[in-house]
């Protein structure tokens, strides 16, 4: 495409998303501002592919990507403000009767099992980890949970009540309550990607004593500890400056105006799936059965929720936590490519964690577990069997096909 048709095509997106978001009113006008970075592709599409069309090739590809279809046995813990946390368990397969019976050493009971607690990212929920659940299904018992206000999740309830805002301490302490519903004894590893790595961290800042005693493991994916407000996400520093200082604002109003906002997002479905992608994504050929899985997730989070949480970011600093895992195995994993959390701060907690294993991931972008699963479930395999929860020699299930012919494992 030429400069100059590239230059028509952003000003066709721009005028189409202007007027789109006019219809729906000024909270969505800002939104379509904040939007204008991906327009132009979309633009493209649009031009050339009719809405009913397009609304066919969604509906086919929910059903070629069946992500997200695994389900583990339910439970549900309290967070200590009373909100409601959704997690399923996946145990580990019985062994079979056929082998060597096994004797019971001075006849204690065996001990608890290592549980692998799996937290997910802002506007995300469980089932962001469904490639690493169908390899590790019956191999290690997994926990996964929904993050307050996501997935099966209640709302937050000092959010929803006393407008009391969400911080990342509060979210490291709705995973002590998930621990310690559905995961009492035993040894531990913890797992995070991006906001879930920021709550390990704060895990570990509220509750020192839990990963000393517990926790023999720990696995960080494009992740951060701290200096979010320095993110450019890949805007000019103009824009990006300018995005600061009126986007705490302009959200706190979208989340007032939730149910207006929800229907401009349906309304420009379109330019919202371009900007999802450009943000999730680096490849090129990312099956477009994942991409519209992460859009899903994405979409399926409140505008009040997301508004919610944002402000966490700009003041979460969690690096002087990351002492309390100098002595554990852990695994510091990035996408080259991430422009919501990039790949420095990644680096920046591995220089914390000289015995850690820095792994960067080329060609990939923030949800680095959907784009390159293969990848980051060797990683976090070998994790495992360093931190001794599973044998060495054990091997994973598949790490799932990224074809959009795809079948969940188990």
């Amino acid at each position: 495409m030429s400069e100059s048709s590239a230059e028509a095509t952003a000003a066709v997106a721009e005028a189409a998303a202007s007027a789109t978001w006019r219809r729906a009113g000024l909270a969505g006008a800002a939104i379509g501002v904040v939007a204008a970075g991906a327009a132009a592709g979309v633009a493209v599409e649009r031009l050339t592919v009719g809405r009913g069309m397009r609304r066919k090739a969604r509906l086919a590809l929910d059903a070629s990507g069946p992500y997200g279809a695994l389900r583990g046995v339910p439970g549900k813990a309290y967070a200590d403000d009373g909100t409601e946390l959704y997690y399923e368990v996946d145990e580990v397969e019985a062994e079979s009767g056929a082998g060597p019976r096994r004797r019971r050493l001075f006849g204690r009971k065996a001990p608890a099992p290592v549980t692998v607690v799996f937290s997910h990212g802002y506007c995300l929920n469980q089932d962001s980890w469904h490639f690493q659940r169908a390899a590790l299904r019956g191999v290690v018992r997994c926990v996964y949970w929904d993050q307050r206000s996501h997935g099966r999740s209640g709302r937050g309830v000092e959010q929803v009540e006393e407008g009391v805002p969400v911080s990342i301490d509060r979210l490291g302490g709705d995973l002590a309550a998930v621990v310690a519903a559905a995961a009492p004894e035993g040894p531990l590893v913890l797992v995070g990607h991006s906001m879930g790595g920021m709550t390990v961290m704060a895990l570990a800042d509220r509750l020192p004593g839990l990963i000393r005693d517990r926790v023999v493991g720990v696995g960080l994916v494009g992740t951060s500890s701290g200096k979010l407000g320095e993110v450019n996400y890949g805007l000019p520093v103009a824009g990006v400056n300018a995005i600061r200082r009126v986007l705490p604002g302009v959200l706190k109003v979208l989340g007032q105006r939730a149910e207006l906002v929800e229907k401009g997002r349906r309304a420009t479905a379109d330019l919202f799936a371009g900007i999802i992608k450009r943000y999730s994504f680096a490849s090129r050929d990312v099956d477009p059965a994942v991409a519209r899985f992460a859009e899903r997730m994405i979409e399926g989070t409140p505008i009040d929720v997301v508004a919610e949480f944002y402000p966490a970011f700009q003041e979460h600093d969690k690096t002087a936590a990351l002492a309390h895992f100098a002595r554990l195995p852990v695994l510091v994993l990035a996408g080259d490519q991430d422009l919501v959390t990039p790949s420095e701060h990644s680096e920046a907690i591995a220089a914390l964690l000289p015995d850690a294993e820095f792994v960067l991931v080329p060609d990939a972008g923030h949800l680095v577990m959907l784009e390159h699963p293969e990848v980051v479930t060797d990683r976090l395999a070998d994790l495992l069997a360093r931190a001794g929860a599973v044998p060495a020699g054990a091997t994973v299930g598949s790490y799932g096909d990224t074809g959009s012919t795809a079948q969940p494992g188990g």
